[in-house]
């Protein structure tokens, strides 16, 4: 049996023409797992688990592209390995991996390091595109639900004796919030 996986590491992200890749190899639409919205460096993925749990001995698991399966050499020799022990072939797009082919190997560990290499530049652009924002002033973090009326309502409570957790409580926020509206309120003075 072909059991199909998917993912996109975004939610704005669709998994279309994997699918659609993933039937014309053969994979049945009710046999094709996804995760949506979750980064392959995570194995924690609910869809790759379902994937995992329904191949057989026999059985061929099947993705368009190693990068879908995983982001690190490591996690795609862990996985590889597992099908592997369990008797289950693993097929990226129309080729199928074979552990016990010298040259399967040597792709699919250039395949893995490929994947990690693009994962890397992300990380490492994004890093960069933060810095750059962060010094025009553009990154500021996420901004503050409370008004500064409401900080200084918070600090007015806090300060007459009320729990840190019961003005959390009032405003509906977590405690860590109360104390940075108390901060702002204390700077605004």
């Amino acid at each position: 049996m072909l059991i199909g996986y998917a993912r996109v590491s975004t939610a704005d992200q669709d998994l279309t023409a994997q699918r659609e890749a993933l039937l014309q190899l053969g994979v049945a639409e009710e046999h094709i797992h996804v995760d949506h919205g979750l980064t392959g460096t995570n194995r924690e993925r609910p869809g790759l688990a379902k994937a995992l749990a329904a191949v057989r001995a026999g059985d061929t698991l099947v993705v368009t592209k190693l990068d879908r399966l995983a982001r690190s050499v490591r996690d795609a020799s862990d996985i590889a390995a597992e099908l592997g022990g369990r008797g289950v072939s693993l097929s990226l797009g129309s080729a199928v991996h074979d552990p016990s082919d010298p040259i399967g190997k040597l792709l699919f560990s250039v395949l893995a390091m490929v994947a990690e290499f693009e994962a890397d530049l992300i990380r490492q652009r994004t890093r960069e595109g933060m810095a750059v924002a962060r010094a025009k002033g553009k990154l500021r973090g996420k901004q503050t639900k409370l008004t500064t009326a409401q900080d200084r309502h918070i600090a007015e409570l806090r300060a007459g004796g009320m729990s840190i957790t019961d003005v959390a409580g009032l405003f509906g926020i977590g405690r860590a919030s109360v104390y940075r509206a108390i901060e702002r309120a204390e700077a605004a003075e």
